[in-house]
């Protein structure tokens, strides 16, 4: 099998979602799949025009001449696609959407009903291949993947892909601080890796699994008071040490 894998988040290899997504490709690369993984942060990738060239002018070729080209065959080859993203206002983060945007030469201008609903069909050459996210965020409630679950539904949907399920962290700055103190919680990296696994050798990922990747880390009112208790220690700190990064309060798009 082959998976190409993007990582969307701006932290790149640094970031919470990364806590996940890693252990997840090793387990499809222990279990044969033959894995690459591409960091958006990276990759110049410029907004769709929206003029719809790729459709009617050169029939899957998109006008914009940027990292997309290189991207084009390793999408149509691959039979799973993996994004892995921070919720970012109870979405996608910037880079994933515009990676997003930019596969429209992968399908058909024509609509087709699938399933009683308007479709597009992928473009001769495109593997109707299978989908997974994997994402994290800053809130302790599970809920709040909710909005991006129906996102990559739908972006499925459209695309003629199969969804074939998620692996979500909530509170995933609190993981990682609880990683860092070697607190245990090693249980969810395994997880993640037989989740690879299982979805090469058994074709699906059991919700056991996902469940064990998704749980509660510390109560909700402990979550809340040590959260605000960072975020004070951090506003109340006269210089940030210079390799501080923002980005390790707790935020709502986190």
């Amino acid at each position: 099998m082959k998976v190409i894998a993007f990582n969307c988040s701006p932290k790149a290899e640094k970031a919470n979602t990364a806590l996940i997504l890693d252990p997840f490709l090793k387990g499809l690369e222990n279990a044969g799949a033959q894995v690459e993984l591409c960091y958006t942060k990276n990759l110049k990738i410029k907004p769709c025009s929206g003029d719809l060239h790729c459709w009617f002018r050169k029939p899957g070729v998109c006008i914009h001449q940027d990292d997309m080209q290189a991207l084009y065959p390793k999408l149509r080859e691959a039979d799973l696609w993996v994004f892995g993203t921070p919720v970012y206002f109870d979405g996608v983060t910037a880079t994933m959407k515009n990676l997003m945007d930019r596969m429209v030469p992968l399908i058909l201008p024509f609509v087709e009903l699938r399933n009683g609903h308007c479709a597009h069909a992928l473009r001769e050459g495109t593997k109707a291949g299978r989908v997974v996210l994997v994402s994290n965020c800053g809130f302790w409630e599970r809920d709040n993947f909710e909005p991006l679950l129906v996102h990559m539904k739908a972006f499925c949907r459209t695309i003629g892909k199969t969804f074939s399920g998620a692996l979500l962290r909530p509170a995933g700055e609190t993981f990682r601080g609880l990683l860092e103190r070697q607190r245990p919680v090693s249980d969810i990296l395994q997880a993640a890796e037989e989740a690879g696994r299982q979805l090469i050798q058994e074709g699906e990922l059991s919700p056991e699994t996902l469940d064990i990747i998704s749980r509660e880390l510390m109560p909700l009112d402990r979550f809340v008071s040590t959260s605000n208790k960072v975020c004070r220690q951090r506003l109340e700190a006269p210089t940030p040490a210079p390799s501080d990064d923002i980005s390790r309060t707790t935020k709502p798009w986190r």
